[in-house]
């Protein structure tokens, strides 16, 4: 049975998984917004290959490696996780399993921004 929380309490539960990343991560995000949504929408899911799969979250924007350039101007618009709440209560029966699964999306997509690929988070987990 799927756990369920506000949008405010799931918000503050990935708020405080990031707060756990180590501090050398961390320091390199810049222009990187971490969002919550509730179901991702069809073009998302197409995009990240999950067309009839269950899609957690989202890197969205320009891996940290492929960034520089032209004097280390930032890109206009920010890069963009996106966790996909409703999905991810789908599969946590506890507030315990869902931190964690929290913590395991927020993990592999922060690997996508900086530039690992599906078969390198795979080795990973």
């Amino acid at each position: 049975m799927a756990f369920r929380v506000s949008r405010e309490k799931f918000e503050s539960l990935f708020e405080r998984a990031l707060e756990k990343l180590p501090e050398e991560y961390r320091k390199y995000f810049t222009n990187i917004t971490i969002i919550a949504e509730d179901y991702p929408n069809k073009d998302d899911a197409a995009r990240a290959g999950h067309r009839n799969g269950l899609l957690l979250g989202l890197f969205s924007g320009v891996p940290y490696t492929s960034k520089g350039g032209f004097f280390n101007i930032p890109y206009p618009l920010p890069d963009r996780i996106i966790l996909y709440q409703r999905n991810i209560e789908k599969i946590c029966s506890t507030e315990e399993e869902l931190i964690e699964q929290i913590k395991k999306t927020l993990i592999h997509e922060v690997g996508h921004y900086f530039g690992l690929s599906e078969k390198d988070l795979r080795r990973y987990e």
